[in-house]
């Protein structure tokens, strides 16, 4: 195998999970392609080992170039991470059309158009892998945050469908689905919650909870539950070195935790625990 790619190409390097898997890989000796929006972003990667490239996966230009770029150096993008991405949260009534789009076209579309890309030459040389970084909200659901979750629940449908196609390529798809994990993924979800229905509104005390409980999750004493980057980053080295790969990683003990409860209670249960955690839309208290 002295002619196989295994170059990496990993989205959403300029913080978490990103970040700790670049470094971490460089660190460890892989050729690793660390990509961000903004370049500039990411500039100290470079002296960690990282070679540094543009790119926006909702941009079809931005991807193709970033393809080539790998292709064109080391023949082939051998291990592909798809990490990049954000959390839309709020009630779905009061969501703009607009926003659900680029949170698909952020966390699900881009992944795609990436993937298709890299696929002829992986195919050609016979080796590669896809590792998803979806959630374990791909899984589950939880309320205020259904184009969120839609979104990881299509990557992982999409990823059972490609491993099943790429096998026979000798190409083996990961998903990765981490828990509560410290990044700044909290602070972005919180500003995506529509500002305008906190006051009034059926949806206003609603979406004012929502806030507080990621807030809650990601800077308070739920926090200090929390895993760091990191433990995503060497699950993903676990997943990619590994000869024959599992098809998921759930990352962190909370993630395990919820997602048993989940597997084991009926929709309406399940309902009923969110119900004691997150008020109904229509309350009105202030």
């Amino acid at each position: 195998m002295a002619d196989v790619s295994k170059a990496m190409l990993i989205t959403g390097c300029s913080s978490g999970i990103g970040r700790a898997t670049a470094l971490r890989l460089a660190k460890g000796g892989w050729i690793v392609y660390a990509t961000a929006r903004r370049v500039e972003s990411i500039a100290d990667l470079e002296g960690a080992g990282c070679r540094l490239l543009q790119l926006d996966v909702t941009d079809g230009a931005s991807i193709a170039r970033a393809v080539e770029a790998v292709e064109a150096a080391e023949g082939a993008v051998g291990v592909l991470v798809n990490n990049a991405g954000y959390g839309l949260h709020g009630a779905i009534e009061t969501t703009e059309m607009d926003e659900i789009r680029t949170q698909f076209e952020t966390n699900f579309f881009g992944l795609v158009d990436l993937t298709q890309r890299v696929l002829p030459r992986m195919r050609e040389q016979g080796w590669g892998r896809v590792v998803n970084i979806s959630s374990m909200g791909g899984k589950l659901t939880f309320p205020g945050g259904g184009f969120y979750h839609a979104t990881k629940h299509a990557v992982e449908a999409m990823s059972d469908a490609l491993r099943f196609e790429l096998a026979p390529f000798g190409i083996d798809v990961v998903v990765v689905e981490p828990g509560l994990i410290k990044t700044a993924f909290g602070d972005t979800a919180i500003n995506t919650v529509d500002k305008t229905e906190m006051d009034d509104g059926p949806y206003g005390f609603f979406n004012q909870s929502v806030m507080l409980k990621i807030n809650g999750a990601y800077n308070g004493r739920l926090a200090n539950t929390a895993s760091s980057p990191d433990s995503v980053a060497r699950v993903i080295e676990r997943a990619i070195s590994a000869k024959r790969p599992r098809t998921r990683y759930l990352v962190t003990a909370g993630a395990r935790l919820l997602l048993g409860a989940r597997r084991v209670l009926p929709d309406r249960a399940w309902d009923s625990l969110l119900r004691r955690q997150y008020p109904s839309p229509g309350d009105t208290r202030h």
